[in-house]
């Protein structure tokens, strides 16, 4: 099996989360905590990389999940491959600072892993920019994908994989559809190698949608994507066809109710279980060798949301 992926999976348990535009950029949103900031450089900017690091630590979290970007135009880190194709000029879709650089190195100071997410997508919902990394037509059709934007797409990839190196240990791509996107082993493995390019020790996943049971989709998966409306995956073994199981849920609710469908609580403050269910949760998933991500709600700032903090702080040092 491979040495990384078990290196990994001594890491138990992890914090996702979902820093987007349209989140603390919205000056109507919680997560923009009234500072009426609508520009996503700006936004960056106010994120306190310190204060998320020792939170995260005080958690016992061994990892952490960021997002690079989600559907819209705006990257979390500069981009010169980005702005070239999209002829966007720094801090207007890329922000300047390097924030997953700088996460990187106070995470690091507690022994915590930085990972990241990246789609399979692109500016998709910014017709304009989509357009000009070759992205065709709506998810759904099954032809919104080619070799044009997939190389394109992993040209951006590929600067950062190739800047952090050794500093990210995994990649969770999401995205990957085969029937609505019309994804296929040759344009992933455009992806792979790109993060592989970066460092050949990272893990990489290309999540293909919620599942009834945890499986490995794609033959090049190394951890499988594990998404999951909720913590209900079981898993008898550490290995699923040759990749570390992993599940990714949300521990908040979505406000349209508890269970609502189409997102769950993906960054949503609340908490769907007890705290002796989440630990018994962890605890059986992490005794088999898996590992599990828990994604919460963050501001702006990088702050979490305070009953979520004091919950998984005690699920941490309860394991």
């Amino acid at each position: 099996m491979n040495i990384f992926a078990d290196k990994f999976s001594q890491k138990k348990w992890g914090v996702f989360n979902h820093y987007l535009f349209n989140d603390v950029c919205n000056p109507e949103s919680p997560k923009n905590l009234g500072k009426n900031i609508t520009d996503w450089d700006t936004a960056v900017n106010h994120f306190d990389v310190e204060k998320l690091a020792y939170n995260l630590h005080r958690m016992n979290a061994g990892y952490y999940f960021i997002t690079l970007m989600q559907g819209t135009k705006h990257l979390l880190a500069p981009n010169a491959t980005y702005d070239a194709i999209a002829g966007t000029k720094p801090g207007e879709a890329c922000a300047i600072r390097d924030l997953p650089m700088e996460l990187a190195d106070a995470l690091a100071k507690y022994n915590i892993d930085l990972c990241l997410y990246y789609t399979g997508d692109g500016p998709h919902v910014d017709r304009e920019i989509g357009a000009k990394f070759g992205y065709s037509g709506d998810a759904g059709d099954g032809s919104s994908v080619d070799e044009h934007f997939c190389k394109n797409w992993t040209a951006v990839l590929e600067e950062y994989a190739v800047r952090y190196g050794d500093k990210v240990k995994a990649w969770w791509i999401d995205g990957c559809y085969r029937e609505n996107l019309g994804y296929n082993e040759e344009y992933l493995g455009l992806y792979r190698d790109a993060v592989k390019k970066g460092n050949p020790d990272a893990l990489v996943t290309f999540n293909q949608g919620v599942f009834a049971y945890l499986e490995k989709y794609w033959p090049l998966e190394e951890f499988t994507a594990g998404e999951s409306n909720s913590f209900i995956y079981a898993t008898p073994e550490k290995y699923i066809d040759g990749a570390l199981a992993h599940t990714l849920a949300p521990l908040g609710y979505n406000p349209h109710g508890e269970y609502w469908y189409d997102w769950c609580g993906w960054g949503c403050r609340g908490l769907k279980h007890t705290k002796e269910y989440m630990r018994d949760y962890i605890r059986n998933f992490t005794g088999h060798g898996g590992i599990v991500s828990v994604d919460i709600y963050v501001n702006i700032d990088g702050s979490f949301d305070p009953e979520q903090q004091e919950f998984l702080e005690w699920v941490g040092n309860n394991l």
